[in-house]
């Protein structure tokens, strides 16, 4: 059984700063990719920002320069620290696995950026 569990979600200002972090456990035999995709009301889940095994990263446009995703690859867990928050970044924000042939899900965490 794998589990994928996010924390850190939360009410901010706009401009303000919020840090995520996600742990995956259980019975994985090896992770390649992990990551943070988000979904607002009415819309499609979007990738957020993505690390693979190698160390490569991948980010939304919108975010660049503002989230910064990292990686513990010892412990299986994988953080997005999120700058200059927007109104426009409130949503659930989904953590992601990908240990092949399965992916994995955490539950996901509500970000708002309100005044």
């Amino acid at each position: 059984q794998v589990q994928v569990v996010e924390s850190g979600g939360g009410l901010v200002q706009p401009g303000g700063s919020l840090r995520l972090s996600c742990a995956a456990s259980g019975l994985i035999f090896k992770i390649y990719n992990m990551g943070w995709y988000r979904q607002a009301p009415g819309s499609q889940r979007d990738l957020v920002a993505t690390i693979s095994d190698g160390g490569r990263i991948n980010y939304a446009n919108s975010v660049k320069g503002r989230f910064t995703i990292s990686r513990d690859y010892a412990k299986n867990t994988v953080d997005l620290q999120m700058n200059s928050l927007k109104p426009e970044d409130t949503a659930v924000y989904y953590c992601h696995a990908q240990s092949p042939p399965y992916d994995y899900w955490g539950q996901g965490t509500q970000v708002t950026v309100s005044s």
